[in-house]
C-alpha cells in the first residue's frame, strides 16, 4: 500500500525569531489562542478590529472564533490564502499573526493583521511576529509589498508600522460598532523594511510552497 499523502503540509512550517515560535494553527493551538482572547485583548472602551468579534459573550467568542479559522482552511487555495500563525511565546499561544494573499505567484503582495494578549502587550512582542513575516514574505516568498491597516486611534499598531518602515498608503471608511471611523492602510516594500537586528529561523517550508500556490 502507498504510503498516503501529507494532508496539510502548511502545519511542517515554522517560524522562529529569538522569543517567539510562528507556526500555522491547528484545532489544539486554537484552543489556547481563544483562551487568550478570553482573557482580554482590549480595554472594553476600544476596538481595534473592523469586525468586533471580542465584543461577544465568551461562549459565542469561542465558537465563533472555531468557524472562522476552521473557514479559513476550508476555503485555502493556492490562488486565495490566509495563513494564521499561531505566535508562542514561552511555549504558550499569546495571539496570531496572519498573512494573506490573492494570486501571489502573480502578484507579490501580501496584507498582514494580528492581535496580542492584553497581558503580553509593552513587551515589544507585536512587534517581533510582525516582523517575522515580514521577513518570511520578502525573503523566502519573494513579496514585493506588504500591506497593513488600523483604525486612525490604534496608535500601538501604527507605531509598529513606523518603526517596521511602512508609509502611509491612503484611507477608507470602516463600521467601528456601528459607526464610521476611518483606517488607515499601510504599506512597507523589502527597501523600505527596517529590519531587526536578528534572523528569521524557517523550517518546512518547501512542502509548504504548492499550497501558497510557489510550486
Amino acid at each position: 500500500m502507498d504510503e498516503m499523502p501529507d494532508p496539510w503540509p502548511l502545519w511542517r512550517l515554522e517560524l522562529r525569531t529569538p522569543r517567539l515560535t510562528l507556526r500555522p494553527e491547528e484545532d489544539a493551538g486554537l484552543v489556547e489562542l481563544m483562551a487568550e482572547a478570553c482573557r482580554g485583548v482590549h480595554a472594553p472602551e476600544e476596538m481595534p478590529f473592523g469586525r468586533p468579534w471580542t465584543d461577544a459573550p465568551p461562549v459565542d467568542m469561542v465558537r465563533n472564533g472555531f468557524k472562522h479559522h476552521w473557514g479559513l482552511r476550508m476555503a485555502f487555495a493556492p490562488e486565495c490564502w490566509q495563513v494564521t500563525f499561531l505566535v508562542r511565546y514561552e511555549g504558550r499561544v499569546i495571539g496570531s499573526q496572519s498573512m494573506s494573499a490573492v494570486d501571489f505567484a502573480v502578484t507579490r503582495n501580501v496584507s498582514t493583521g494580528s492581535w496580542i494578549g492584553m497581558r503580553h502587550q509593552g513587551q515589544g512582542l507585536g512587534k517581533e511576529m510582525r516582523a517575522a513575516v515580514l521577513m518570511f514574505a520578502f525573503d523566502h516568498l519573494g513579496a514585493t509589498a506588504a500591506r497593513s491597516a488600523a483604525f486612525e486611534e490604534n496608535k500601538r499598531s501604527l507605531g509598529v508600522s513606523s518603526r517596521l518602515g511602512y508609509e502611509r498608503d491612503g484611507t477608507f471608511t470602516d463600521n467601528q460598532r456601528g459607526k464610521p471611523a476611518v483606517q488607515i492602510r499601510q504599506l512597507v516594500t523589502p527597501e523600505r523594511f527596517v529590519r531587526p537586528d536578528w534572523k528569521l529561523e524557517v523550517s518546512g517550508l518547501a512542502a509548504a510552497l504548492p499550497m501558497l500556490g510557489l510550486a
